[in-house]
């Protein structure tokens, strides 16, 4: 908890970025739960003021991870007695509108892009473009499905139904979490809610997505007085060690230098720039 003052204090809980188990160097900041547990905790012990508040600017990412942040803020939110007040940035869509969903009441700037409620699974072909080049491509499997959607091979109907059923599972559980969350405020249809569309802030607000269109600071200074004061819930750990880690060419301990480039990273950054770029960003 922070020192001890008559000034009231709202702990902000600022979650930008990619969604994904893991994250990469390369493609900036990157929202997990084993990362944010910590910080999760301490925005609800930090204060004594029946508020938290968290900023959300995420285009989605992991389906997992999302529920996994979401079920953490909502357990913490009920054992402390905390109203939790989401306001979305840039961007709270798909998985991001998940961690949204985890607030008590959601806010938005006019320009703010909302919702996305849906699934997506993307890829690409490339046994056309290997045949071309003369290549063979030998995959030995045990398991008839082992090598389901290999991007090297031909892709079959029962892989795509396979991969859709698996969407529709994930879909249905997204749904019935903003169904819970929003229960009466929801405007549209289930058509239109859930179909992986986006809207602005002012339009989320017609269809119920959100509560209002605000900001952070006027709307803890209209609960809380002029006086109020935000206090930001730091994500990185503190001290030499975090220090360490913000250093140009730093890394984690047992993990290669900033400039040897693993291909894989290079793949999750394009894959974290393109999830930006579908909302224009």
């Amino acid at each position: 908890m922070w020192p001890f003052s008559r000034t009231p204090v709202v702990p902000v809980l600022r979650l930008s970025g990619v969604i994904a188990a893991s994250g990469s160097p390369l493609s900036g900041n990157t929202l997990a739960m084993a990362a944010l547990a910590g910080p999760i905790e301490k925005a609800f012990s930090a204060s004594k003021l029946p508020s938290v508040a968290v900023i959300i600017n995420s285009p989605g990412g992991s389906p997992v991870q999302s529920n996994l942040i979401f079920r953490r803020i909502r357990a913490l939110a009920a054992e402390k007695k905390k109203r939790v007040y989401v306001f979305c940035e840039d961007v709270a869509a798909s998985g991001g509108y998940y961690l949204a969903i985890a607030g008590d009441e959601i806010y938005a700037d006019p320009s703010s892009i909302v919702g996305s409620i849906g699934v997506i699974t993307a890829g690409f072909g490339f046994d056309h473009a290997i045949e071309k080049l003369g290549i063979e491509r030998r995959v030995y499997t045990a398991g008839l499905s082992k090598s389901s959607l290999d991007p090297f091979l031909p892709e079959k109907p029962e892989d795509v139904e396979r991969i859709k059923s698996l969407q529709r599972d994930i879909h249905d559980v997204f749904i019935g979490a903003v169904k819970e969350r929003r229960a009466g405020l929801l405007k549209g249809t289930d058509a239109e809610l859930f179909s992986g569309a986006f809207w602005s802030g002012p339009r989320a607000l017609n269809l119920g997505l959100i509560d209002g269109v605000s900001d952070v600071r006027s709307k803890m200074r209209e609960l809380h007085g002029d006086k109020v004061k935000l206090k930001a819930v730091p994500l990185s750990p503190p001290g030499l060690l975090g220090r360490l880690r913000s250093l140009p060419g730093s890394s984690e301990f047992g993990s290669p230098p900033a400039a040897v480039i693993d291909p894989a990273q290079v793949i999750s950054a394009i894959e974290a720039r393109l999830l930006w770029s579908r909302y224009g960003l």
